[in-house]
């Protein structure tokens, strides 16, 4: 193939897609978006801190005595800052220890290509985030088992399976490692996995356990801190990934468990090892989030009322919204161009809620999701109540 050949393939790849909209504000309650006000009922800035004064004066602070660059933690990049951030981060998990990297991606592509071989086995809930396939992906593992999405009776299944597997020793006579990898909350449709359970039958197997919390982190649990306080389960989850550009606002990701284990992704994981840390800004911004959390719940109380009356809104309605138990809430609308034709009408009112459709979701399960959050007051939530029942009739899809 010459070069125009392939670039011209790119562009028949791609003719199709759609150039995002550029924000042109801060992302609170209301953005800007070509000058004009819209109401922000998309981001999964759950917290409001994306513009809190709190966040940009400690930021402020730490830029102008510390400066903005870092550099490789296992060089010169280690700052006093990153020192702090993974020290408030483990306590606020309850874990022993943390590790922060500059993304949940290369958090989830640490915790998982770091510990598992080409020789070991995974087993994965078949709609974990794209970050936890291509981290499986990238540990090159052979043996990986895909259980339907919650199904624990199929989990138990490909459990039993990959024990018989584990009875062959790997090249080096080690027993291979089995993992369990969920996602807490499901991004699309606000579901939980049933961490309980998975956690028992890993017990009753003697496996590792890992749980992606990214939309937890901040929403979950007592004061946002996640999944496993939610459950209870403490010390009982081998491996926590969490991301900072949700709940927090800001940049980066980190994993929280055992020091043991954490101590080895400092010293093996790649994505550690041959990145930048995070900038004095992100690192200072996320240090005030968890101080705001530790210190008081009222966000998080606030996120969790602004969720129930939205949903109940919503089914007044009569739209569809899943099965959604957080506050991703989606609405339901099983065709690709009536998704897009819905978000367009709402944006023509002043409502910024984008499409979800293929390949974000399978073919006919299109949606709009809409995500609340505590920067949200009751009139925002009423507008954008309204907007959705003016072009759910206008297109038919309530009554």
């Amino acid at each position: 193939m010459n070069t125009t050949d392939f670039y011209r393939n790119l562009a028949e790849a791609v003719k199709s897609g759609k150039i995002p909209y550029v924000i042109e504000s801060g992302e609170g309650a209301y953005l800007t978006i070509n000058g004009k006000k819209k109401l922000n009922f998309c981001s999964s800035h759950y917290l409001g801190l994306a513009v809190d004064d709190r966040l940009k004066e400690a930021v402020k602070e730490a830029v102008d005595k510390y400066g903005i660059g870092t550099g490789y933690r296992t060089l010169a990049g280690t700052h006093t800052l990153h020192v702090q951030l993974e020290e408030a981060l483990a306590r606020f998990k309850g874990a022993e220890a943390a590790i922060v990297l500059t993304g949940g991606y290369m958090a989830n592509c640490a915790a998982i290509a770091t510990i598992i071989g080409k020789e070991d086995i995974v087993i994965s809930d078949e709609l974990n985030h794209a970050s936890i396939i291509d981290a499986i992906r990238l540990s090159q593992v052979k043996n990986k088992f895909i259980y339907k999405h919650l199904d624990m009776g199929e989990l138990e299944e490909r459990l039993k399976e990959a024990v018989e597997l584990q009875k062959t020793p790997k090249e080096n006579g080690e027993e291979p490692v089995i993992l369990i990898v969920t996602d807490g909350v499901f991004s699309m449709d606000g579901d939980l996995a049933p961490l309980p359970q998975i956690v028992e039958l890993a017990k009753k197997y003697g496996v590792l356990t890992m749980v992606d919390d990214a939309h937890g982190e901040g929403v979950l649990g007592k004061g946002g801190r996640g999944i496993v306080d939610h459950f209870n389960l403490h010390g009982q989850v081998d491996i926590e990934m969490g991301t900072l550009s949700k709940a927090f606002s800001v940049m980066g990701g980190f994993i929280t468990g055992k020091a043991t284990l954490i101590n080895f992704y400092k010293q093996k994981a790649r994505q550690f090892l041959f990145s930048n840390a995070l900038t004095i800004a992100d690192t200072a911004a996320v240090l005030e989030g968890v101080k705001i959390l530790e210190e008081s719940d009222e966000l998080v109380k606030k996120l969790w009322d602004n969720t129930n009356y939205l949903r109940e809104e919503f089914k007044k309605l009569g739209f569809d919204t899943g099965h959604s138990q957080t506050p991703i809430t989606p609405v339901m609308l099983p065709d690709e161009n009536l998704a897009r034709q819905f978000s367009a009408k709402l944006f023509e009112l002043d409502v910024f809620a984008t499409p979800i459709v293929f390949p974000m979701v399978p073919k006919g399960k299109d949606r709009v999701r809409v995500i609340p959050s505590a920067a949200h007051d009751k009139k925002d939530l009423d507008l954008g109540i309204a907007a959705f029942a003016k072009v759910g009739r206008e297109l038919k899809v309530i009554s």
